[in-house]
């Protein structure tokens, strides 16, 4: 039976995950959104003028159906097509809703039958980069390095009844906003300025853009994904 160790940051403490609370506009859909990283849960717990919680949890996988988008069996538009599906973009007319259609009908996983989903996390500077692809400015390789740009983190986000069933609340663990929103800050900020460095880089001749994916009709088994 094997059990991992979550962490949820939070302004306050949550000793019990309630299942169909939350906001159904993050990155995954409703859910219970933690991290295996202590610290990244601390930054993520505190604002500019407040403290949070660290709040940890165990959770027994036993059972559990997971969805893994960053293993092999997963490409990086199964990713982008989930947040298209949950998260709030501002798209102009022409390609990028050309492109929120095509991805969506063709890349998005029933991943809403999983009870657990595994993948990155898309605060701010990743939804700006998934803005830049759907916007034809940068490509899909350029798209892949940014993901791990900055370090920002992977989540982990308990969905399922049953999930929420098999968590076990073990400690909250205060944060000091006066140390960990800096740091949250500069996390973000190295995100950006190593993207915008990759950004200015020329691109490689044969570099595949939103455009020649739509145009090529890639499809989810296409080999260069």
């Amino acid at each position: 039976m094997k059990k991992i160790i979550l962490y949820h940051g939070s302004a306050k403490v949550i000793e019990k995950p309630v299942f169909g609370r939350g906001n159904s506009k993050n990155d995954y859909g409703l859910g219970f959104y933690c991290t295996e990283n202590l610290e990244l849960a601390k930054e993520w717990a505190v604002t500019e003028n407040n403290d949070g919680f660290a709040n940890c949890y165990e959770l027994d996988l036993e059972g559990l159906d997971i969805l893994r988008l960053n293993d092999n069996s997963y490409n990086i538009l199964n990713w982008l097509s989930i947040l298209l599906k949950n998260r709030t973009f501002v798209l102009s007319q022409g390609l990028p809703v050309e492109a929120r259609n095509y991805l969506l009908a063709h890349f998005l996983p029933d991943y809403e039958q999983y009870d657990l989903i595994i993948g990155y996390r898309a605060d701010d500077s990743y939804f700006a980069f998934a803005n830049a692809f759907l916007n034809n400015t940068i490509s899909l390789e350029q798209l892949r390095k940014a993901m791990l740009l900055g370090k920002l983190g992977e989540q982990i986000v308990v969905k399922s009844e049953s999930a929420f069933a098999s968590m076990t609340f073990k400690e909250s663990i205060s944060v000091d906003r006066c140390l960990y929103f800096p740091k949250r800050q500069s996390r973000d900020r190295r995100a950006r300025e190593d993207f915008q460095n990759e950004k200015s880089t020329l691109p490689a001749v044969d570099a595949i853009y939103m455009i020649d994916i739509l145009r090529q009709k890639w499809s989810n088994d296409d080999p260069r994904l």
